[in-house]
């Protein structure tokens, strides 16, 4: 029995009746219903976002630019995305109603602008505190997992657009301020030059300082010496003050009985005044007695002496002549001072009379004495107290006086400093002259070294600024659409998926095979033919329905149609020799191997991102390397890559012949379980 023969006879067996033809048929058609089904509806899903309906709340209130217009730049972002159709932009009210939208899934996610996006936006070019200008997204999961990122690439590109605007006009400030900096350091090298002409005058007015300074220290020296002087004369008034409050100290003692002591005096000497006085009232009356006396005795003496004479004179003894000559010799002897007892009395009465004037007197001196005596004392006192004070403030000038000489030197050191200063000064100033000089001149030729352009060059250079990056994409091979992108790894699954549903129906090795005494490749060859056959129409017909229906149009097509049947071989062969040597169990086996394939194949994310565990599996089973080679093939990527692939291909299918050979081996030799399988799928 040849191969051919083995073959034929199990494609009959699958197209002998309407049945098994319709069956055959339909396993057929099944990559295509996974593989170009899939694709037709996910070729251009980015084309037609706009179906989406989107919520878009315009809160924004506007703000005044830096140079006086008015920027209303959420309205515009607004108008920019409605006038794109990338969604159904619906205007909504508010934020909340928006967000009500988003949550019921009236809408997919809403787009809010908030009332400051306008301020934010132009808080830079003012220089005030700048705030970012903030698009608020809301998304919901629930209506689309993957929706979440396109909104994010959308929200991207509003973004750069929207900081590219404010980018060129924050540029073009900046371009103006240059050019006025331009000018207005034109006028800071005048101010220098003008700047240096007061520093010379600075230099001259130093040189005067520093002449004044040095006369300056030199009075604080004396200042100091002559404050030494001072400092001991206060030292000796201080020793002074002190011993006067000393000595009043004790006059202080001394004078505290006084005015008692004078109290008693003056009454003492009232007492003998008194006394005096009594005394001479009593002396003068027994003088005036006496002299009445006396005169009354005088009187009738001059009487007898009359009465003498008259009797002389009438004797005639003696003459009227000598008559009155002896009255007048008595009358004047009359009349001379009293002599004896009379006048010792009146001389005694006159002496008491002045002691008693004198005792008055003493009384009175001694009364004023008692009366001043008290003041005397409490004056004492206070010049005691006075004296302290002075001794005290003595004692306190002396250390002002120090603090005064501690100031001084501190003066004189200052003075010192002050001099220093001025030398100091004197020398910078000549320095400063010539460096504002320097100045003037290094601000002239900073000038020219500052742009001032002018407003085609502002505009073009504003423009750079705000996007100073350009990507030059160059692509080395490019899917023409999303389905484009996908279609490699769908392709690819698909047939994978169409085989593995033709064991569902083909056997992979047939028992009159089995019984029959061909060699044992020969069967294992002959069984693997008839799942060849239908896989390779599965890929030709899909291939043909994705280029040609879906518009694919790859770079390679006729290659791609020989990697879709190498594929096509070397899958029929694997799963074909799994389910001949496992059974129904190898179906199984085989749908895991369908899944390790679709996670770690790299159809979607590049398979370097998945686990690492994942990467051996990249490595070691076929659809990756599948993937890779549609890639090329479609792109028009390097064809270097191609014939490994196809080489692999050929070796996964001797594998899966090898698995076939080794059932057919194995199944040759019957046992209870052949005829009575376990389980069979």
């Amino acid at each position: 029995m040849t191969v051919l023969r083995l073959a034929r006879s199990e494609l009959k067996r699958m197209t002998g009746g309407l049945l098994p033809k319709l069956t055959i048929i339909a396993l057929t058609l099944v990559p295509l219903l996974y593989g170009a089904v899939y694709l037709y509806a996910n070729w251009d899903p980015y084309g037609r976002l706009d179906q989406i309906d989107a919520a878009l709340v315009v809160e924004d209130t506007g703000a005044g630019a830096a140079d006086g217009t008015r920027l209303e730049a959420g309205r515009k972002v607004a108008d920019s995305l409605v006038a794109g159709h990338v969604f159904n932009w619906q205007a909504v009210a508010s934020a909340e109603a928006a967000d009500e939208g988003v949550s019921s899934g009236k809408y997919a996610f809403a787009l809010k602008i908030p009332k400051d996006f306008s301020a934010n936006l132009a808080s830079p070019g003012n220089f005030d505190a700048a705030n970012q200008a903030m698009l608020n997204v809301t998304t919901n999961d629930a209506n689309n997992y993957l929706l979440s990122t396109i909104v994010d690439k959308l929200t991207t590109a509003v973004h750069s657009t929207v900081a590219k605007e404010v980018g060129e006009e924050t540029a073009n400030q900046l371009l103006t301020g240059f050019g006025t900096i331009h000018s207005q350091m034109l006028k800071a090298s005048d101010g220098a030059r003008d700047l240096s002409g007061g520093v010379s005058s600075l230099h001259d007015g130093a040189v005067t300082l520093h002449q004044g300074t040095s006369g300056l220290k030199s009075g604080a020296g004396e200042l100091v010496a002559g404050q030494r002087k001072l400092v001991d004369g206060a030292n000796a008034v201080s020793g002074g003050a002190g011993q006067l409050a000393a000595g009043l100290g004790q006059l202080k003692d001394k004078t505290a009985a006084l005015p008692a002591d004078s109290q008693r005096l003056a009454d003492g000497a009232a007492q003998v005044a008194a006394g005096n006085a009594a005394l001479n009232a009593k002396l003068q009356g027994m003088a005036g007695q006496l002299a009445s006396a006396e005169q009354a005795a005088a009187q009738a003496q001059r009487s007898r002496v009359v009465a003498s004479n008259g009797r002389l004179l009438a004797a005639g003894a003696i003459t009227q002549t000598q008559a009155d000559a002896i009255l007048a010799d008595y009358d004047s002897a009359a009349a001379a001072p009293p002599t004896g007892t009379a006048a010792a009395l009146k001389g005694a009465a006159a002496q008491v009379q002045q002691l008693a004037d004198g005792s008055a007197a003493v009384s009175a001196g001694a009364a004023q004495l008692a009366g001043a005596a008290p003041a005397l004392s409490g004056a004492v006192g206070q010049a005691s107290t006075g004296a302290d004070r002075l001794a005290a403030g003595t004692a306190d000038l002396a250390a002002g006086q120090q603090n005064a000489l501690a100031g001084a030197e501190k003066l004189a050191q200052g003075a010192q400093q002050l001099d220093d200063g001025a030398a100091q000064l004197e020398s910078g100033a000549a320095k400063a002259s010539d460096g504002a000089g320097t100045l003037a001149d290094e601000l002239a030729k900073g000038a020219g070294k500052v742009p001032n352009p002018d407003d085609a060059q502002k505009n073009s250079v504003a423009k750079v600024m705000a996007d100073p990056v350009a990507v030059s994409n160059v692509s080395q091979a490019k899917a023409g659409s999303y389905g484009a992108g996908l279609a490699p790894f769908f392709l690819t699954l698909a047939l994978w998926i169409g085989v593995f549903m033709l064991v569902q129906a083909m056997r992979p090795v047939t028992q009159r095979a089995l019984a029959s005494n061909a060699p044992t490749w020969k069967i294992a060859v002959g069984g693997w033919l008839p799942f060849l056959a239908v896989a390779a129409v599965q890929a030709s017909l899909l291939t043909l329905v994705v280029d040609v229906g879906l518009g694919l149009n790859p770079a390679h097509p006729v290659l791609m149609w020989v990697l879709m049947l190498a594929a096509a071989m070397a899958f029929s062969a694997i799963i074909q020799g799994v389910v001949a040597l496992l059974g129904s169990p190898g179906k199984l086996l085989v749908l895991i191997l369908l899944v390790l394939q679709l996670v770690s194949s790299g159809g979607t994310f590049p398979w370097q991102t998945t686990p690492e565990p994942l990467h051996v599996v990249h490595q070691l089973l076929p659809m990756g390397y599948v993937v890779n080679g549609m890639r090329h093939l479609i792109y028009g990527a390097e064809l270097d890559s191609i014939l490994p692939v196809m080489l692999g291909m050929v070796g996964y299918t001797l594998l899966g012949l090898a698995m076939s050979a080794v059932a057919v081996r194995k199944h040759k030799f019957w046992t209870l379980k052949t005829l009575k399988p376990e389980i069979a799928v």
